[in-house]
């Protein structure tokens, strides 16, 4: 196996942690709730969206730690800030102090949202970087199955305690993943563009490309191309303004999609159309297996299709399967059929948006201003996942016998996604991330 591979294979694994991180709480969600006796916004804020926004922090501030303290020390500091909160979320004995652990879960996620694809970005070549970054989204939906299949197999384990061994197995892959990043280097263009050590990421390169000379011109191309725009440090400027609206708008879309509603809400859901409690989380496996299924597809497509043909694709099997749920719901159909459209929605997102977003994200943005963009993005994108789940219990009760409006609103959203992707969107595969900013800028 390759250095280079073992490397990404470790910053991807941040995605495992994600993953299980964000949805776990789907199993805990009801036994909470009945637990502390909460209010639907008060269990919407504090248990549900605490997390996000956490996320929301880590992702808008997560530039500074990637920028000042390098990729791979970032990456070790989320694996410490997601063990400290598994282990904090299990053993709380009160709603305040479980939301505390969760917020410090949720900067994790953040700050792995901006730096792992960077870093993974950064130690790739144009030939095979959307292939090695999808790793990443990969990962993450293999941590949303485990946590759907850990949520599956503890319930009955402990009784009532079963939420709480549900959030704290955490902490044993996120101590595994902490030590897994002391053995990487860092990224090269970090090396260069922020300590100016030319010579260890000459190394680094020399792996990456197994040919010194080629090595020698990429290590040119970081220090020469476009020098007024990679010396630029302000990411809000006229010049940046295409790439920030692009980056705006996969980061909204994704969650217009009404993605994290159903990851979060899933169980819940399934039960409003008519399923058992034990039925609706074995279904939720079935979700998080299809979503890890299809993922793998649009893994091993996005560098043959290109990003925007897989956000095409993936626009239309959201249209079809949000009508399909929302039709289901409104006509009362089998919970079978809700249930199959929702696998479907899974899917679509699993080769479109879940494929496409940070590896579209963490290439747009120039070198030197890269860490500002992922932030940008990932903190858009985490403001509406946390605004979807703080008000899904509300938004639930309101539309508890009959929930197909929310649904229909998806529906539509993905609509103009797909406007977006066929006139707006560029395509970026097998380009150079020093290419890139300037075929945005020819647009």
């Amino acid at each position: 196996m390759p250095k280079t591979f073992k490397w990404i294979l470790v910053a991807a694994l941040s995605g495992f942690l994600f993953g299980f991180d964000t949805v776990v709480i789907s199993g805990a969600n009801l036994p909470i709730k009945e637990l502390w006796s909460t209010s639907p916004v008060f269990h919407g804020f504090f248990i549900m969206s605490m997390a996000l926004w956490g996320t929301v922090i880590g992702a808008l501030f997560g530039s500074l730690p990637s920028n000042r303290l390098g990729r791979k020390k970032t990456l070790t500091w989320i694996g410490f800030f997601f063990f400290i909160s598994a282990v904090g979320s299990a053993l709380a004995l009160e709603p305040y102090t479980f939301s505390f652990f969760r917020f410090i879960g949720g900067i994790a996620v953040g700050v792995s949202s901006v730096t792992a694809p960077i870093y993974i970005s950064e130690i790739t070549t144009p030939k095979n970087r959307g292939t090695l970054g999808v790793l990443y989204q990969f990962s993450l939906v293999f941590g949303i199955l485990i946590a759907y299949f850990s949520n599956y197999l503890l319930t009955g384990f402990d009784g009532s305690n079963d939420w709480r061994w549900m959030l704290g197995i955490e902490a044993i892959p996120a101590l595994l993943y902490l030590l897994m990043t002391l053995y990487i280097p860092d990224s090269p263009r970090w090396l260069v563009l922020f300590k100016n050590d030319d010579l260890t990421a000459q190394k680094v390169l020399e792996v990456i490309y197994s040919n010194k000379s080629e090595a020698d011109d990429v290590l040119k191309s970081i220090k020469t191309t476009d020098n007024t725009v990679s010396k630029e440090n302000n990411l809000f400027v006229p010049r940046f303004k295409k790439t920030i609206l692009l980056a705006f708008f996969i980061s909204f879309f994704n969650q217009l999609s009404g993605i994290n509603f159903i990851l979060y809400y899933a169980p819940e859901i399934l039960e409003m159309g008519g399923f058992a409690t034990k039925e609706s989380l074995f279904n939720s496996v079935i979700i998080g297996l299809t979503n890890i299924i299809f993922t793998f597809g649009g893994l091993m497509l996005i560098d043959r299709l290109g990003r925007k043909q897989l956000l095409i694709i993936g626009s239309i099997g959201y249209i079809i399967s949000l009508c399909g749920v929302s039709g289901a719901f409104y006509y009362e159909w089998n919970p079978q059929l809700i249930a199959f459209f929702i696998f479907a929605f899974i899917a679509a997102h699993g080769i479109g948006q879940g494929t496409v977003i940070w590896v579209f994200i963490s290439e747009i943005f120039p070198n030197r201003i890269r860490a500002l963009g992922q932030s940008f993005g990932s903190g858009i994108h985490w403001v509406f996942a946390a605004l979807i789940t703080l008000f899904g219990p509300s938004v639930i009760e309101i539309y508890n016998n009959n929930p197909w409006p929310i649904f229909a609103f998806f529906a539509f959203m993905m609509v103009l996604q797909l406007l977006f992707s066929i006139f707006i969107m560029p395509e970026t595969k097998g380009k150079s991330l020093e290419k890139i900013y300037e075929i945005i800028n020819q647009k």
